[in-house]
């Protein structure tokens, strides 16, 4: 390896080229090997030879490219975009949630972002200041230190709703990403991100994957969305049986099941809770579903 190269991660799987000069390559295949990540770069190595990519000339992490049957049926890989998007390769690593996580830190962990937090605590938009920062790629979490030495821990499974536009950071109009989440005591925050496109594209593609884990795949009963809609609007837990006419071991037995399901967070015993990112963002969708069918 090259001075100042750690390696990151040896696994085994599989790859491909599926698109080569802005061109699908709908007959391509997958192809068995071994898959090498470093801090400075990423090889593929095959039967038919070993391909290097320096992770600079990684713009973009993500989508499908279902060209064809042999592709579409592998459910997890990951979609390395280079040369402006004209070229994609699949890879699809053995173990691959830790191999992604991976390689997002590797890609990521060295940058230097600004950040506002919170920019929004509460429902309320705070006067912070845009500071410099460097993250960490964790397991289940981004972890963000900042110069002045103030930590942001934003935890993948609790991510609500993602923005991204342009704002003034620092006297420059500057792509941003807004991500919603929660602190420790469960207060709605927004932490606004900005720095390089590139490393805040691939930290944006990074954070719609915590998004993802955060949305609900329950079929939620139209009752499960009034609980919902009704903490969401501020009604005390200990108010929902008289506000929606439900007896109370009814609703004791929704609010398990919410809680089980990692949609309401428990306060303490029979039974306090308060939504958390996944429950505000799916009581804000029922409501807006229920305005447009008024």
């Amino acid at each position: 390896m090259k001075a100042g190269e750690k390696k990151v991660a040896d696994t085994n799987g599989r790859f491909l080229q599926v698109k080569r000069g802005g061109r699908n390559l709908n007959d391509a295949n997958w192809a068995n090997g071994r898959i090498l990540l470093s801090n400075q770069r990423l090889v593929l190595a095959g039967t038919g030879g070993k391909r290097t990519f320096p992770l600079s000339s990684i713009e973009q992490l993500g989508g499908r490219f279902d060209v064809n049957q042999r592709i579409a049926t592998v459910s997890d890989y990951l979609a390395l975009h280079y040369n402006d998007g004209e070229d994609v390769v699949l890879v699809a690593p053995a173990d691959f949630e830790e191999f992604e996580l991976e390689l997002y830190g590797a890609l990521l962990n060295s940058t230097r972002f600004l950040v506002r937090h919170p920019a929004v605590e509460g429902g309320v938009v705070q006067n912070t200041e845009w500071e410099g920062a460097r993250l960490k790629v964790e397991e289940d979490a981004v972890s963000i230190a900042t110069v002045n030495g103030s930590f942001v821990n934003v935890q993948l499974d609790d991510i609500g709703d993602i923005e991204m536009g342009r704002r003034t950071v620092r006297d420059e109009s500057r792509e941003v990403i807004e991500v919603e989440h929660s602190d420790d005591e469960g207060t709605s925050l927004q932490t606004y991100v900005s720095g390089p496109e590139r490393p805040v594209n691939i930290l944006k593609s990074l954070f719609q994957i915590g998004e993802e884990q955060s949305e609900t795949a329950l079929e939620l009963s139209q009752q499960d969305k009034q609980v919902l809609m009704a903490l969401y609007s501020g009604v005390s837990p200990f108010d929902i049986p008289a506000f929606l006419g439900i007896d109370v071991d009814e609703v004791e037995e929704l609010f398990v099941r919410l809680i089980d399901h990692n949609v309401l967070d428990e306060v303490r015993i029979r039974h306090e809770v308060e939504l958390n990112a996944r429950g505000r963002s799916i009581a804000a969708d029922a409501i807006d579903d229920q305005g447009a069918n008024m």
